[in-house]
Formats: C-alpha cells, sequence, structure tokens
C-alpha cells in the first residue's frame, strides 16, 4: 500500500525532524542505546523519518526503510552515506508491508505507532515478516494516566499536535498493542522525558521477540 502524504504537510514534517534531531536524540539517546544495541547485518526500520536512528546501527548494515513520506527519502539517504550504511527506501506504509512472511531478522521503529491509523496492524505486519526469534526493538510514545495534568495536556493539544509531528497522538496505550500482538516474549520499559514539550513525556522503550 503506498501513500502520498499532505505536500505542506510532508514537507514541513521532513524539515521539522531534521532540525530538531540533535534535540530529540539527546532526550532519548541512552533509551535507544539500550534497546538498539547488538542488531544485526541486515535489518528493516518501519518509519525511518530522515534518519534519526541511523547513528545506533552498525557500520556496514544493510537497512530495508519503509518510509511512505517521499520528502524524507533526500535525508535517509545522504545519511545513509554518511555512515556507510546500504539502504532501500520502499514508499509503502507500515500495515502492508512487502517483505514475506518470516524473512529477517530485526525491525525496529522509534515514534512511529503513535502516527499510523491502525497500530496494532503495522504490529502485526512485524510479526509477520520476523524470523522465528527474531527481534523487534521500539521507542514510542504512550498515554499518560488517567485523571493526571499531563492527560490533560494531552487531550488539549491533540490537534496541533498531531499536524506538527505526522498524526501523531499520545493517547494510544501502545504498550498493550504490543503485548497483544502475539510475541513470544516481551519487555518493556516506561520513562518521563525532562523536556518542556509536556504531551510527549511518557514513553515506552522496549523489545519483543518473535
Amino acid at each position: 500500500m503506498t501513500s502520498t502524504p499532505h505536500p505542506m504537510r510532508g514537507r514541513f514534517n521532513a524539515w521539522f525532524f531534521t532540525a530538531l534531531d540533535g534535540y530529540i536524540n539527546w532526550l532519548v539517546r541512552d533509551h535507544k542505546r539500550a534497546v538498539f544495541s547488538g542488531l544485526p547485518a541486515e535489518l528493516v526500520e518501519v518509519g525511518p523519518g530522515v534518519g534519526a536512528n541511523f547513528r545506533y546501527l552498525p557500520p556496514g548494515c544493510r537497512l530495508t526503510a519503509i518510509e511512505p513520506n517521499p520528502y524524507m527519502h533526500g535525508a535517509l539517504r545522504r545519511r545513509a552515506a554518511r555512515r556507510g550504511i546500504g539502504v532501500q527506501i520502499r514508499s509503502i506504509t507500515g500495515d502492508a508491508i512487502d517483505l514475506d512472511d518470516q524473512s529477517v531478522d530485526a525491525v525496529i521503529s522509534s515514534l512511529l505507532l503513535c502516527t499510523v491509523a491502525d497500530p496494532g496492524q503495522v504490529v502485526s505486519e512485524i510479526r509477520r515478516i520476523l524470523r522465528p526469534g527474531g527481534r523487534y526493538a521500539f521507542l514510542e510514545h504512550a498515554v499518560a494516566p488517567d485523571g493526571t495534568f499531563l492527560r490533560g495536556i494531552q487531550r488539549a493539544v491533540r490537534r496541533p499536535w498531531a499536524w506538527v509531528f505526522e498524526g501523531c497522538s499520545c493517547e494510544r496505550d501502545l504498550a498493550a498493542v504490543i503485548r497483544a500482538a502475539g510475541f513470544t516474549s516481551v519487555e518493556i520499559g516506561q520513562y518521563r522525558l525532562r523536556s518542556p514539550f509536556l504531551p510527549v513525556n511518557t514513553q515506552i522503550a522496549g523489545t519483543a521477540i518473535a
């Protein structure tokens, strides 16, 4: 399934995430180092955006990038070239990945499931393409507990936040979505960022084994 992003928002998101790459990475670098360590030489990333996770990939690895926003592709290729990563970009959405069943050893994503229409379907596709024992490593937004001030902020800013951050919703229980996908084992940690961007303060990071 291909996707045609809104031309204005697609371009804005590509510029925005490139401009904020250093700051966002500073906030989550320790969590990414933990979940993205020990990745194999061939892997898939669903929703790589402008390549924020390339700094955590093994040198010389080969990456299949599932990225439907064509305005991200230039940055992906440039970063891959700088880091010696062989990248194949597929302009498809994560709910219909054109890879065979049980064909890959590792899939990664970060801040992806909050942006898609059906996160359960995307995780199901990730589970489908992983070989038995394969690894899904992820870092995602998570909904704040009901009744908290932070939860109220998430509700209040949902529309402008979604426009700026490529459809992102901070109001999903993505830990439950991943746990329900049929993985053999799932390990998830939850944490809060120390950032003025209050709606994204609650996040999860972890790994799931097929």
